[in-house]
Parts: C-alpha cells; sequence; structure tokens
C-alpha cells in the first residue's frame, strides 16, 4: 500500500500536526526515520485494518517532524508475526542492522508493543539506539534512549508491553482450559469419527470406515506389534479412511494408503476408548526450537495429562483394552526397561532372560558372522562402571530346558487350542469377507453414481458427455477388476473351513512338537509364543563351573526349577575336572590308548566340557598333553625316541607351560624356539629348552598376544647347545 494513498484514506480530524521537538538535531535529520508496521496475526491484518492504516499514516508525522519523504523508509516485513521473539521477524531484524550501520536518526511506532514483546529484544534494540543517537517516538511523545528519564520510560513501557503480552496468553490459556475441562473445548477428530453441526461426536456414519477402525485394533490385539497390523492391511490390500480437513473437498471420505504414522496415532489416542483428554502432548521450552512454534511438544503419561474425562463419546474400544495397547507399544520398544519386539533371530528368550546375580535383564549377543550361534550376557556393569561382565553363557542350553518344559505344558491344551484355531480362523475369514463386501458395494455406487451423472448431462452437450462416459467406463473396469480379485480371494481363501482343514488343525494341534520344530514355523513366532506363557527366566551360574540354576516364572505366578549344563571354554572349569584327571590318569598308568579311553569315559557317563556330547581320542589326547602325559601309542605305530636331556616334544612343553598346543606349535613356525624335525617333513619336533630358556618362554606367554614384536629380545630363542 503506498504512503499516498494511505494518508487519502486518513480523515482530515486523524491527520498528524507539526510536531516539533528540541530532542530532533541536524544529526537526526540526516539519516533515515524509519516507521515500523506489525500486526501479530494474518487475521489482524485483514480484519483490523484501521489498525494497518494508522501505523502507516505514521509517515506523515515522520515527515512533519522535518523528514523528507525521500527519507522515510516504511518496513512492514513482520504483518503477520507475533513479537513475543525476533526469531523470524526479518524486519525487525532489519531495523536493528539499520541502527548498528548508523543509518537511522527516528524509529517511529504507534506504540512500544509493535517494536517488541519480549524484554531481551527491546533493550536491545534500546541499547543500539543509545550507542547511535537513535530516537524513537510513539503516539505519546519522542524519547532518546541515551538520557536517564527517556530510558526509564522506555524500560518500563518495554516491562508493560510484555507483561501485557503475558497476561493476554494466561487469559486465553485458561479460557481453554476451562472449556476443556467440561469437555467442549474442539479438538482435531481422529480417523472413524465426525462432529456434528451441534458439535457432538459422533461414529463416521460411513460402515467401512467403522470397520476398517475396528479390525485395526483387532488386528493388533492379536498380533501386538504395529509392523505386524502394517503388513496385514498391506497384504489384504485394506486401506485407511480419512476425512479431508481442508480445501474444496473438506469433509469428503477419502482412501489412503496405510502407513506407520497413522496407526501408530490411532493407538495411542484415547478417543477411541470413549475419553476426552487435553494436555496429552504439553510445550517444553527448553526443547523449543528457535522461529519453529510447532516444535517442543512432549508426551505426558495419562495421570498428567490436564484433562481427562471417561466415557465422553462413542468409543471403539475399552479403557482397558487402550490402556494395554499403550503398554505392549511400551514393550516393543527395544529398551534396557522393555522386552523388545520378538526378532528372527535364533535366540528364543530375547528380552525374557534375568541375571541371578545382579537382577538385571541380560540381553543376546550374536558372535558368528551368520548369527547362527547366540548367547545370553549381563554386561550393564561393563557398561556402567567398566568393570567386568557379570556373566555369559550359551544361549542353546537353556533354549532347550525352556522348549522342553514349554512343550510339556502345551500338550494337556491340544484339543482346545485346535478347536480356538478354527474358530479363530473363520472369525478372521469373516472379517475379510466383510471388507470385500464393503468395497464391491463402493464400486457399484461409484459406477451408478457416474451413470447417474451421465444420464442427467444434455446428450447435446458433447463436450462434456465425452467426458462423463469416460468415467463411467473407468468406474465399470474398477468394479470388474475388484470382483475378479474378490473371486479369487474366495479361491484361495473360502469363508468357512473344510472338513479336511479341520482335520489338518486337529492333527498339527496334537503334534506341537512337529509343528514347534517345523521349517515353517518362524523364530519370531516361536518367541511369541513363549512370551505368552513365561513371564521371565532366572539364570545364575555357579561359580565359572558348567552347573547353572534356571528358575522359570510363568505367567499366572508358578515357579519351576531346574539346574542345568552348560558349555564350557576348559575341563578345568568342570566342577569334577579334579576327579575326572585323576580318573583319565589312571587309565594312561594302566596302559590304555586315547580311543580306549575315550570310550571307557563315554561308557561311565563322562561328559566333555565344550558342546561336543561325547569324548574322542583327540580330546583325550588334548588333556593328556596339557598335563604333561604322553598318549600311549597303538602296537602298528612307530616307537618314539628316546629324548635326551632339556628336549621335550612339543605336547609337553606345551603342557609344562601350560598353554595351548596351538600356540607353541605358531611359535615354532615363527622361529622363537630351538627345535628340530624327526623323520623328514612329516616327522615330529623335538624342542630344546633348559631351566633359563623356558623362563624365557613363560614370559612370553605373559605378555598380551597384540603386543608381541618380533624384533623384542623374548622372541629371540637361545644359544642351541652343541650338536643342534
Amino acid at each position: 500500500m503506498s504512503l499516498p494513498s494511505v494518508r487519502a484514506q486518513l480523515p482530515a480530524t486523524c491527520r498528524p500536526s507539526l510536531w516539533r521537538s528540541e530532542k530532533i538535531q541536524d544529526r537526526h535529520l540526516d539519516r533515515l526515520a524509519v516507521v515500523y508496521v506489525r500486526q501479530s496475526t494474518i487475521q489482524q491484518v485483514t480484519r483490523h485494518q484501521e489498525s494497518t492504516l494508522l501505523q502507516y499514516g505514521l509517515a506523515d508525522r515522520a515527515e512533519s517532524l522535518g523528514w523528507p519523504s525521500s527519507r522515510i523508509l516504511v518496513i512492514d516485513e513482520d504483518l503477520g508475526q507475533t513479537g513475543s521473539s525476533a526469531e523470524g521477524r526479518l524486519g525487525f531484524q532489519r531495523l536493528v542492522a539499520e541502527v548498528g550501520l548508523d543509518h537511522v536518526g527516528l524509529i517511529i511506532g504507534i506504540e512500544m508493543s509493535r517494536l517488541a514483546r519480549s524484554c531481551k529484544d527491546w533493550y536491545q534494540l534500546l541499547e543500539a539506539c543509545a550507542l547511535f543517537g537513535t530516537l524513537i517516538a510513539d503516539l505519546d511523545g519522542i524519547y532518546d534512549p541515551a538520557q536517564y528519564n527517556d530510558r526509564l520510560l522506555l524500560g518500563l513501557k518495554g516491562t508493560m508491553s510484555e507483561a501485557e503480552l503475558h497476561i493476554i496468553k494466561q487469559r486465553m490459556h485458561q479460557g481453554r482450559l476451562n472449556k476443556a475441562r467440561r469437555g467442549e473445548l474442539c479438538l482435531p477428530l481422529p480417523i472413524g469419527y465426525i462432529r456434528r453441526p451441534s458439535g457432538e461426536i459422533v461414529f463416521d456414519p460411513d460402515e467401512q470406515a467403522q470397520s476398517v477402525v475396528r479390525l485395526i485394533f483387532d488386528q493388533f490385539e492379536r498380533l501386538s506389534t504395529l509392523d505386524g497390523v502394517l503388513r496385514y492391511l498391506v497384504t489384504n490390500k485394506i486401506k485407511i479412511p480419512v476425512r479431508s480437513r481442508s480445501g474444496s473437498h473438506k469433509g469428503d471420505l477419502e482412501w489412503h494408503r496405510p502407513n506407520r504414522p497413522t496407526l501408530y496415532n490411532i493407538l495411542k489416542n484415547p478417543l477411541y476408548a470413549g475419553a476426552y483428554a487435553y494436555g496429552r502432548r504439553p510445550t517444553d521450552p527448553r526443547r523449543k526450537q528457535p522461529g519453529r512454534p510447532g516444535t517442543g511438544r512432549t508426551t505426558a503419561a495419562p495421570d498428567a495429562w490436564s484433562v481427562l474425562i471417561h466415557d465422553h463419546q462413542p468409543a471403539y474400544i475399552t479403557w482397558e483394552q487402550f490402556k494395554r495397547n499403550i503398554a505392549q507399544l511400551t514393550s516393543n520398544c527395544n529398551r534396557s526397561g522393555n522386552t523388545g519386539v520378538a526378532r528372527n533371530g535364533p535366540a528364543l528368550l530375547p528380552g525374557l532372560v534375568w541375571c541371578g546375580r545382579c537382577g538385571r535383564r541380560m540381553h543376546v549377543q550374536y558372535p558368528g558372522k551368520n548369527n547362527t550361534k547366540h548367547s545370553y550376557i549381563c554386561s550393564r556393569d561393563r557398561s556402567d562402571y567398566g568393570a567386568e561382565h557379570c556373566q555369559s553363557f550359551s544361549g542353546p542350553c537353556v533354549d532347550e530346558l525352556v522348549t522342553r518344559e514349554l512343550l510339556l505344558a502345551l500338550q494337556p491344551a491340544a484339543l482346545e487350542v485346535s478347536l480356538q484355531v478354527a474358530h479363530d480362523l473363520e472369525i478372521e475369514q469373516g472379517r475379510l469377507d466383510e471388507q470385500w463386501a464393503k468395497r464391491l458395494e463402493r464400486a457399484r455406487y461409484e459406477v451408478e453414481r457416474a451413470e447417474r451423472q451421465y444420464h442427467a448431462e444434455e446428450p447435446e452437450n458433447r463436450l462434456v458427455t465425452r467426458a462423463l462416459a469416460k468415467s463411467w467406463e473407468e468406474k465399470l473396469r474398477d468394479e470388474v477388476q475388484l470382483q475378479e480379485e474378490y473371486a479369487r480371494f474366495r479361491a484361495q481363501h473360502p469363508k468357512e473351513l473344510s472338513m479336511d482343514k479341520r482335520a489338518a488343525i486337529v492333527a498339527l494341534a496334537k503334534d506341537i512338537p512337529g509343528l514347534w520344530y517345523a521349517d515353517t514355523t518362524t523364530h519370531s513366532q516361536r518367541t511369541q509364543i513363549v512370551r505368552l506363557v513365561i513371564d521371565r527366566v532366572i539364570v545364575s551360574i555357579r561359580g565359572t563351573s558348567e552347573l547353572m540354576d534356571v528358575c522359570i516364572d510363568w505367567v499366572g505366578g508358578y515357579r519351576s526349577h531346574f539346574e542345568i549344563v552348560r558349555p564350557v571354554a576348559s575341563f578345568t572349569q568342570l566342577s569334577f575336572a579334579a576327579v575326572l584327571l585323576r580318573r583319565v590318569r589312571d587309565m594312561h598308568e594302566e596302559g590304555l590308548t586315547s580311543p580306549a579311553i575315550a570310550e571307557a569315559l563315554n561308557r561311565e557317563g563322562w561328559r566333555p566340557a565344550k558342546r561336543a556330547k561325547m569324548f574322542s581320542a583327540s580330546s583325550v589326547r588334548t588333556m593328556l598333553s596339557r598335563n604333561g602325559l604322553t598318549a600311549v601309542k597303538r602296537y602298528h605305530e612307530i616307537t618314539e625316541p628316546q629324548l635326551e636331556a632339556n628336549e621335550w616334544w612339543l605336547p609337553g612343553l606345551a603342557g609344562h607351560l601350560g598353554m595351548p598346543v596351538e600356540t607353541l606349535d605358531r611359535w615354532l613356525r615363527n622361529g622363537w624356539l630351538n627345535a628340530k624335525q624327526m623323520g623328514g617333513r612329516q616327522g615330529r619336533w623335538i624342542i630344546w629348552a633348559d631351566l633359563s630358556e623356558v623362563e624365557r618362554l613363560k614370559r612370553l606367554r605373559a605378555r598380551r598376544r597384540r603386543w608381541l614384536d618380533d624384533n623384542r629380545a623374548d622372541t629371540v630363542p637361545g644359544p642351541r647347545p652343541a650338536g643342534w
């Protein structure tokens, strides 16, 4: 809006007269006079035009004070912007910049609240004006920020402007809160609801829209995961009904593809439980981003909501089911205090295993590349305090115990499970068939509507009838395609189960172990079944041995205790290691070979340390070599030569040093030992090591592997004796 047009619209009695002030000097007149125009909202700009005209008219006052019209600058970029902050106010930022560049001699505004409603921004402007000698004027007079009295008055006006904004906000907030306490504050309605002209909230009159909303809640209660519900809707080509909230089609029902945010908002909204809630997402000033008024929202717990009125409108679900849904969504989050979602890893008990020592939840670890092996580990002390792991163990041993007990517990309920499964399948097919029927009915309506539009138009109006005929044909094609898809669906999924399928379900229910171990049963499905009947599994290892105490807490309060054996790294960790070694020594002294010793140990019921179920000849030979014993050769094997003083066979020296034979063999390949080979390339190695050489090897063994360096003195073997 140009200045002459604004002045022309002002009546003669409202036009400013010639004001004079001794505060205006020549140095002020040499610079610009800035007229700052601002309205808080777009509604004020369009509806309160008198205030806008009055602010534009301040340019006449600047001209009457001595500034020529060419030296008067009108800044109106902030029309529709709030004055509570300088963020996003390009006009105010430009004004401060012009003052800092010593381009402004006078700033004119209708009142101080137009310039700023924040003391931080207001005093920043005053400091700049005082430093560069800029005057400030409003309808009450002209002020010099460099003078004490004017500065005091300007500061008081700025404080009152900020307090006025606070009072206005507080008054509006209390008005909204009081209206919300009566349940009369209009909030945006979610999918499946509409608001009548009287203000009453009712179900969406479209039956298909209602059935889709109910289907979402039913599927979440059955599948327990948001991803499961999303995949179900996508697989069955079910769309979500949405009422348009703006535009030319406001209020019309539109069908959108399902998505995660929409489903999450449906499950989290208490309105579906018939409850009116206000204050679910308060604003945290610490998280609010500058220039973005809608940010900083937080999610409050139901007991922290400002208003909660039960049974306020029609409900799709009960309040108890709503609380279960919220608890399930929280539990699905993979955090330290939650169970998490059942995943496809081979671990059967993720989120259910608890440490019997410290009482914390243990997590799953997959050390292999292919995630085929897993272990349960308690590492909270390590992650929080830098301490050692509390305890860890191989996962399959506990999973096997839980699987065995679970199958025993499910066996008596096989018949009841089969009947319930058949009933649930029929109900599920009925729901899907109902969705197809409503989709066909809607398609039939669209065809008939297009037909009525075509016949309602005059045949002579070819320009319109051709478009209507094309639309009618498209609706007919859509209906035919939908009917064909429905026919295929009915062929693949009959509404009622046949006798053969019922018999198959009963047979599968009777063979629960076969169903459990079937290739079609996924790891996540097994995990979900476990979580239905087991609350937690508490495990405690007895020292560093192979024995573990396992306590299973079943859903319902029953607790069962077990003792199981886990695989350990070395046979020295076995609780019966001393007795086992004594037995092996006795058989070795009797002259038994390694295969004979292994056979005797398996026959007597001894078990090895690692995952192997039985002893083998190689494991017996390893045990003998690590304890300084030599396995007895079979009769057909070549007799070993007699060793001289300070000479060792490789296994014997490894047992003497208390280290694996493989490590000592690697040292041999690296040239760190005095050794010679007997009988050619395939012969055995003899190592020479006296007391000093043995001490050197012990020092080398005590050092960490990653610190080894071929140039270090400890890796160089000692001098060889004569003849070597």
